[in-house]
Protein backbone atom coordinates (compact mmCIF):
# COMPACT_ATOMS: atom_id res chain seq x y z
CA UNK A 1 0.00 0.00 0.00
CA UNK A 2 1.65 2.87 -1.10
CA UNK A 3 2.42 5.27 1.90
CA UNK A 4 1.70 3.26 4.56
CA UNK A 5 4.47 1.78 6.92
CA UNK A 6 4.86 -1.74 6.41
CA UNK A 7 5.38 -3.57 9.38
CA UNK A 8 4.06 -5.92 12.61
CA UNK A 9 1.36 -7.19 10.45
CA UNK A 10 -1.36 -9.49 11.42
CA UNK A 11 -1.73 -12.18 11.92
CA UNK A 12 1.54 -12.58 13.94
CA UNK A 13 4.22 -15.30 12.73
CA UNK A 14 5.91 -17.99 14.29
CA UNK A 15 9.58 -17.63 14.07
CA UNK A 16 12.00 -20.59 13.96
CA UNK A 17 15.45 -20.43 15.30
CA UNK A 18 17.92 -20.54 12.46
CA UNK A 19 20.57 -23.43 12.36
CA UNK A 20 22.87 -24.60 10.08
CA UNK A 21 23.83 -22.65 6.69
CA UNK A 22 21.16 -20.13 6.97
CA UNK A 23 22.50 -19.38 10.63
CA UNK A 24 25.86 -18.80 9.18
CA UNK A 25 24.82 -16.75 6.36
CA UNK A 26 22.97 -14.70 8.64
CA UNK A 27 25.50 -14.17 11.41
CA UNK A 28 28.08 -13.47 8.51
CA UNK A 29 26.22 -10.81 7.08
CA UNK A 30 23.94 -9.79 9.49
CA UNK A 31 25.25 -9.41 12.44
CA UNK A 32 23.65 -9.24 16.31
CA UNK A 33 26.09 -6.54 17.27
CA UNK A 34 23.57 -5.97 20.42
CA UNK A 35 24.15 -9.74 21.89
CA UNK A 36 26.94 -11.51 23.23
CA UNK A 37 27.81 -14.98 20.67
CA UNK A 38 25.92 -17.68 22.69
CA UNK A 39 22.84 -15.26 23.25
CA UNK A 40 22.76 -14.15 19.74
CA UNK A 41 22.72 -17.87 18.86
CA UNK A 42 20.31 -19.34 21.20
CA UNK A 43 17.70 -16.77 20.95
CA UNK A 44 18.57 -14.85 17.99
CA UNK A 45 16.62 -11.45 19.15
CA UNK A 46 17.53 -9.32 16.03
CA UNK A 47 16.32 -11.42 13.98
CA UNK A 48 12.87 -12.57 15.57
CA UNK A 49 12.70 -8.30 15.43
CA UNK A 50 13.30 -7.93 11.88
CA UNK A 51 10.98 -10.70 11.35
CA UNK A 52 7.89 -10.09 13.31
CA UNK A 53 8.20 -6.34 12.25
CA UNK A 54 8.73 -6.61 8.32
CA UNK A 55 8.19 -10.07 7.64
CA UNK A 56 4.92 -10.46 9.13
CA UNK A 57 4.02 -8.32 6.15
CA UNK A 58 5.01 -10.46 3.34
CA UNK A 59 4.29 -13.77 5.11
CA UNK A 60 1.42 -15.08 2.70
CA UNK A 61 4.07 -14.71 0.00
CA UNK A 62 7.46 -15.67 1.59
CA UNK A 63 7.82 -18.03 4.76
CA UNK A 64 10.23 -17.38 7.18
CA UNK A 65 13.27 -18.53 4.73
CA UNK A 66 12.81 -17.06 1.69
CA UNK A 67 11.92 -13.79 3.53
CA UNK A 68 15.79 -13.84 5.11
CA UNK A 69 16.88 -15.49 1.64
CA UNK A 70 15.42 -12.37 -0.14
CA UNK A 71 16.71 -9.95 2.23
CA UNK A 72 20.36 -11.37 2.06
CA UNK A 73 20.19 -11.40 -1.86
CA UNK A 74 19.35 -7.69 -1.85
CA UNK A 75 22.20 -7.09 0.25
CA UNK A 76 24.38 -8.14 -2.24
CA UNK A 77 22.85 -6.66 -5.16
CA UNK A 78 22.97 -3.10 -2.95
CA UNK A 79 25.88 -2.96 -1.35
CA UNK A 80 25.62 0.74 -0.18
CA UNK A 81 28.70 0.58 2.03
CA UNK A 82 30.72 -0.08 -1.38
CA UNK A 83 28.70 2.68 -3.02
CA UNK A 84 29.37 4.91 0.01
CA UNK A 85 32.96 4.24 -1.17
CA UNK A 86 33.25 5.40 -4.79
CA UNK A 87 31.45 8.34 -4.02
CA UNK A 88 34.38 9.11 -1.77
CA UNK A 89 32.31 8.96 1.55
CA UNK A 90 33.12 7.17 4.32
CA UNK A 91 32.34 6.61 7.98
CA UNK A 92 33.55 9.05 10.49
CA UNK A 93 33.09 12.42 8.07
CA UNK A 94 30.79 14.58 7.56
CA UNK A 95 28.51 14.62 4.35
CA UNK A 96 25.81 16.68 2.96
CA UNK A 97 22.45 14.96 3.51
CA UNK A 98 22.08 15.52 -0.91
CA UNK A 99 25.41 13.42 -0.90
CA UNK A 100 24.35 10.82 0.53
CA UNK A 101 21.19 10.68 -1.07
CA UNK A 102 22.82 10.86 -4.56
CA UNK A 103 25.36 8.39 -4.15
CA UNK A 104 22.60 6.03 -3.08
CA UNK A 105 20.34 6.90 -5.89
CA UNK A 106 23.17 6.01 -8.17
CA UNK A 107 22.60 1.62 -6.60
CA UNK A 108 18.64 2.07 -6.67
CA UNK A 109 17.87 4.25 -9.65
CA UNK A 110 15.28 5.11 -7.40
CA UNK A 111 14.84 8.10 -4.85
CA UNK A 112 16.06 6.40 -0.92
CA UNK A 113 13.65 7.37 1.78
CA UNK A 114 16.32 8.23 3.92
CA UNK A 115 16.33 10.11 7.38
CA UNK A 116 18.59 12.29 9.88
CA UNK A 117 18.34 10.79 13.30
CA UNK A 118 19.29 13.75 15.97
CA UNK A 119 22.14 12.81 17.59
CA UNK A 120 22.86 10.14 15.89
CA UNK A 121 26.82 9.23 16.77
Amino acid sequence: KEGTVLQKCKPKPKYVNFKEKMFDDLDKNWIQLKYDEYYGEKEQPFWIYQYLKHGSCCQKMYNQNTYFSLALRLKERFDFLRTLQIHKIFPGSSYTFKDIFDAIKTATQMDPDLKCTKGAP
